[in-house]
């Protein structure tokens, strides 16, 4: 490795140790730099931190742009770059900061998709609950609603994150912070199901586990697997516009806001560190309130 390799994987230790980021985060910042540094060195043809310059990043974002990149991955780019060249600088591996007076873009924002009531309904009656793994799915479905976490938080729990008496569960989001989740009564019914009816079915004779949700191998669920069984169950409701692996936390939030929930709470349930982030849930409500009204109101 040379220099400009070895700063790349310094920094990405130390955000690992000090931020305590998750893996697909960590990915995230490799591959930004990795790409910044591979331009710095061929197109460049540079050897020094020293002899970066704005222009010089201005010429790497341009680069982006040329390659149809968004202006949303344009600034998690500079982000990225920002805070590289802020930590060169503090450890003394440059002389400056060329990014001090770098612009993020404006970025367009762009509004979430959700499900109708109508079409949670459908999703949730779709999984086969005569067998173990559409009871799982179920379960599965049901806290991703009921909770608005995360689908990595949810492969990721524990037997001893949920608490069906106290009826609340615990997640570790993104740098590790902890929230507690309360949970209503369908998701507590589908979970506690799952736990008497399902889970030990699935385990059967492989090794134990404390992953609350397992496959048909006895092993924690991944990322992947959840995702797809998601995709499955949404083309069996007959859902046709696109989902994400947000798309039911997105919805989650949206009805909380659209009955009148406190934005601070439903901030507090998602695990945002900025009120701004949860905002656009307000967002989301006045444009369906204007569908309404333009769709219904006589006069519109």
């Amino acid at each position: 490795m040379n220099e400009f390799q070895y700063a790349v994987e310094d920094y990405i230790h130390f955000i690992q140790v000090e931020r305590q980021l998750s893996v697909n985060t960590l990915a995230s910042y490799r591959r930004d730099l990795e790409s910044y540094v591979n331009f710095l060195q061929n197109a460049e043809g540079m050897a020094d931190f020293n002899r970066v310059e704005r222009t010089t990043i201005l010429r790497h974002l341009e680069q982006l742009r040329a390659q149809g990149k968004t202006s949303r991955t344009i600034a998690r780019h500079i982000s990225s770059i920002r805070s590289f060249h802020q930590f060169l600088l503090r450890e003394k591996r440059a002389e400056s900061d060329p990014t001090v007076h770098l612009e993020m873009p404006t970025i367009e924002q762009k509004l979430p998709n959700i499900l109708s009531i109508e079409e949670i309904e459908a999703l949730l009656t779709a999984p086969n609950r005569s067998k173990p793994q559409g009871i799982r799915d179920l379960a599965m479905l049901e806290l991703l609603y009921g909770s608005g976490m995360r689908i990595s938080e949810l492969i990721a729990l524990d037997l001893a994150d949920i608490h069906l008496t106290m009826g609340f569960v615990r997640v570790f989001g993104k740098g590790g912070k902890e929230r507690i989740i309360p949970l209503g009564k369908s998701a507590l019914s589908a979970i506690s199901t799952y736990l008497n009816n399902a889970r030990g079915q699935l385990q059967g004779k492989y090794p134990k586990t404390d992953a609350f949700f397992i496959n048909q191998r006895g092993k924690r669920l991944t990322r992947q697997g959840c995702w797809k069984l998601m995709k499955e169950h949404a083309l069996k409701a007959g859902i046709q516009h696109e989902l994400t692996p947000h798309t039911l936390r997105h919805s989650f939030a949206t009805h909380l806001v659209e009955n009148g929930a406190d934005l601070r709470a439903v901030q507090e349930m998602l695990g945002h560190a900025d009120i701004s982030t949860t905002q656009i849930y307000t967002h989301i409500s006045k444009t369906r309130l204007s569908e309404v009204y333009k769709q219904f109101h006589p006069r519109a």
